[in-house]
């Protein structure tokens, strides 16, 4: 007994000097890798965010546009994401395909992405060549070129990309039906890339009407991470994006809301394709608001308490190893969205399980932590991870820049940045059950089971009729 003690006692100090040492090493990172960020305003009204890392001659230069897919006209989706492609084509002073080129040449690479609230373009070069891509970038701006036989081609590809990554793709077509029959009235419901039918007829005039409208200083925001100072950024920037004129009468980015929901929906795919069948679940929540952003970090946790690690989550433990009803289960939420966000469930069934015991399955699980709230443990645990995570997030300075330009292209601020891993740090077990029980509200809510398709009669007879319908 006595012998037991001491080796209790034992592994509870070396428990607490690896807590201490994890400590004192993240301390050390932070200190390392964040570096110091500084912002400020053009005359044009741009913003600027400079944050500087010395540990390489390396800097990331990225503008962000306060516009994606969300914001399209209706009638036109995938027009944020086509324009996208447009923009590596030539401008008044550069020929077709030569932004990339030359930033190749230079020893850099280059990229850009599209999402529902922002547009982003980004190089990665060695520090002295920051000037050059500002030079480009500033161009492209405002005197984008597009030639009728580019504007057809590209239309082309972005047809092709949606036949490969979507339409060839039943999990894809799947997780689009899911989001339209969540969002009947934003137009986070429309896929990114576009429906089929608008994409076909996207044209010269669209892509500029959308250009001309969104792409602007004063709807831009500069992020520029590496081995700079504020004070060469602002001589840079105020040098190759000063002179740009701004839009004028870009107001507020109002967009159409979720009306309130009275009824869960349920959605059934069936698709030859399919080999392994599964369920999805979303639900409406809320994202992080600018200074009030608690609620937000509460859900972070309520997604890694119930699905962030399949050995040691509810869903995880309980359907895929104690009961073996699941090969796979998981819960997922994305904090950072101008508006409405989603809470995920997904379980993958196992072998002799059917769709039916899966959901059943998964609803007595919510039911028990509903009823018993979350291990102490576990939440202590996952509260080490989140912080280790957020810190660890500082030492790559284009994940930083990255983080940055998500949160101010969705309606935060520098401050709830910095703000965001100590709101995480303040979460407990109470917050997190407060947002369980107004999140996960079935009237909120579409549950989708994806399956083979089999002939007339697939499906259990209990089942949810092929499509939407309210319950």
């Amino acid at each position: 007994m006595r012998a037991k003690l001491m080796r209790a006692k034992l592994m509870s100090f070396a428990q607490m000097s690896f807590a201490l040492g994890l400590g004192l090493g993240l301390a050390a990172t932070t200190a390392q890798a964040a570096g110091t960020i500084t912002d400020f305003e053009l005359d044009n009204g741009m913003e600027v965010v400079v944050i500087e890392d010395t540990r390489a001659p390396v800097v990331v230069h990225m503008v962000w546009y306060r516009t994606g897919s969300a914001d399209e006209p209706p009638g036109k989706s995938g027009i944020a994401h086509f324009l996208e492609h447009l923009m590596f084509k030539g401008t008044d002073d550069m020929d077709s395909g030569a932004f990339s080129k030359t930033v190749e040449a230079n020893g850099g690479s280059d990229n850009a992405f599209t999402s529902t609230d922002y547009t982003a373009y980004f190089q990665r070069v060695a520090a002295d060549r920051l000037g050059l891509m500002m030079e480009m970038e500033a161009d492209r701006m405002r005197d984008l070129v597009l030639a009728p036989e580019e504007v057809a081609t590209e239309r082309d590809v972005i047809l092709e990309e949606r036949a490969t990554r979507t339409d060839s793709e039943p999990r894809a077509l799947f997780r689009e039906a899911m989001r339209a029959a969540l969002f009947r009235n934003s137009p986070y419901g429309v896929p990114i890339i576009g429906w089929r039918a608008e994409m076909e007829g996207l044209n010269e005039d669209d892509a500029l009407a959308f250009y001309q409208r969104y792409y602007a200083p004063n709807n831009a925001i500069l992020i520029v991470a590496g081995d700079v100072t504020p004070t060469e950024v602002r001589a840079l920037a105020e040098a190759h994006y000063g002179p740009l004129a701004p839009t004028a009468g870009l107001g507020p980015r109002v967009r159409p809301q979720e009306p309130p929901t009275r009824a869960a929906h349920r959605l059934m795919m069936a698709d030859e394709r399919v080999a392994q069948p599964s369920l999805m679940r979303l639900y409406l929540a809320p994202a992080r608001t600018s200074g009030a952003q608690e609620d937000a970090a509460a859900l972070v946790f309520l997604s890694e308490l119930l699905g962030g690690s399949s050995a040691t989550s509810v869903l995880g433990q309980a359907l895929q190893f104690d009961t073996n009803t699941a090969i796979y289960a998981g819960a997922g939420y994305s904090s950072v969205a101008l508006d409405d966000s989603t809470f995920s469930l997904v379980v993958v069934p196992a072998e002799g399980v059917d769709l039916a015991q899966a959901e059943a399955a998964l609803d007595a699980q919510l039911a028990t932590f509903m009823k018993d709230g979350p291990d102490v443990e576990a939440f202590d645990r996952i509260k080490m991870q989140i912080r280790a995570r957020e810190i660890f997030a500082l030492d790559d300075v284009g994940d930083l820049a990255e983080r940055y330009g998500r949160a101010l292209t969705s309606g935060l601020t520098i401050e709830d940045v910095r703000a965001w891993p100590d709101v995480l740090q303040a979460v407990t077990p109470d917050d997190v059950m407060r947002v369980a029980q107004e999140v996960l509200d079935m009237r909120a809510s579409v549950t989708g089971w994806l399956m083979p398709e089999t002939g007339p009669e697939s499906g259990p007879e209990t089942g949810p009729e092929t499509g939407e319908e309210g319950l």
